[in-house]
């Protein structure tokens, strides 16, 4: 049987349908290269299939028989796609599948900042509600408001939907290409980035992590927006500058603001951002639902079946890769 490394966020029912055929080893901490027992298995391997493993040169001189790495997620910042497409590796993901869960998760985001939700919770929990609620405990309206989405792929064409029909928002954005159904569908405006941080009330960004992202919302790109503004980063830790977004919110430059990835993750517990009322954290929980795990980790395996049996995957990245790997 040929040896399977599966690890953290591969649902156990798809784990056991994949060991129907496969040796598969599952390995669920996060030090998968420093694990000797990690190592040995990579020596086998000829695919992976888990989450946010950091696929590298280092890792591939380890594995000489690899020939596919399944990532259980849409975004791959995490594979060396240069490297793996030279050393014949396949890299695939798992668009599409979590496109309404993660819009679902960022209306959420945007509605407990918006109206305070975990902070209020608190409040009434410390015992703190002795009188009716006084002015300063009020939040903002979602409704009728203007939102700037920046980045207009599934997912942030998915916040859009909700947002036009759900609560009657006017919806700017700013993306690499014009997106004429965008316009037509949802009523919606296409700008350029500082017209839409000058006039966005909640401004969300949802562009994968690439050269051209990173850091993308720094400073400059705060002291832009409305003083009422609300931040909403729902794509990748690395494409803000976090020390930036303190600041804006201790300096009062924007509202209030919810993030849902970290530059590092997990979190330093002891990090500055985690000490602000006015900020929304939470751990990566984007995709993070039952029905939408096991979605994922099928069409995972799917990409990861189809590439071990020489077929080409559904979700194939690097399309360029020798044909002879995919034949």
């Amino acid at each position: 049987m040929e040896k399977i490394i599966a690890y953290t966020r591969v649902s156990e029912a798809v784990r056991r349908k994949l060991q129907q055929t496969y040796d598969v080893e599952y390995f669920q901490n996060y030090e998968y290269i420093d694990n000797p027992s990690f190592r040995k298995a990579l020596q086998e391997a000829k695919g992976i299939i888990g989450l946010e493993l950091n696929v590298t040169k280092e890792l591939l001189d380890l594995a000489p028989n690899l020939q596919i790495v399944s990532n259980v997620s849409v975004g791959y910042d995490n594979l060396d796609i240069e490297v793996m497409t030279e050393r014949n590796v396949m890299a695939t993901n798992t668009p599409g599948v979590l496109t309404d869960t993660v819009a679902d998760a960022v209306l959420g985001m945007m509605l407990a900042t918006a109206r305070r939700i975990p902070e209020l919770d608190q409040f009434v929990k410390k015992g703190e509600w002795k009188e009716y609620l006084q002015l300063e405990h009020f939040g903002t309206d979602l409704h009728h408001k203007t939102v700037g989405i920046i980045g207009m792929g599934s997912i942030g064409q998915a916040i859009a939907k909700r947002c036009y029909f759900g609560f009657d928002m006017d919806v700017l954005y700013y993306n690499r290409s014009r997106k004429k159904a965008v316009e037509k569908d949802y009523n919606a405006t296409f700008c350029n980035l500082q017209d839409l941080l000058v006039q966005a009330d909640f401004v969300v960004l949802m562009v994968p992590l690439l050269p051209e992202t990173e850091r993308m919302i720094g400073e400059k790109e705060f002291k832009l927006m409305k003083e009422t503004a609300i931040f909403i980063n729902g794509s990748r830790g690395k494409n803000i500058d976090e020390k930036a977004l303190y600041n804006a919110l201790i300096n009062k430059e924007i509202l209030r603001a919810a993030i849902d990835v970290f530059e590092t993750e997990p979190v330093n517990p002891n990090h500055p951002l985690l000490k602000l009322e006015n900020l929304i954290t939470l751990p990566h929980i984007g995709a993070a639902t039952k029905e939408n795990e096991l979605a994922m980790s099928l069409l995972a395996a799917e990409n990861l079946i189809a590439g071990l049996n020489g077929d080409t995957p559904p979700n194939l990245i690097n399309k360029e890769i020798v044909r002879s790997v995919i034949q």
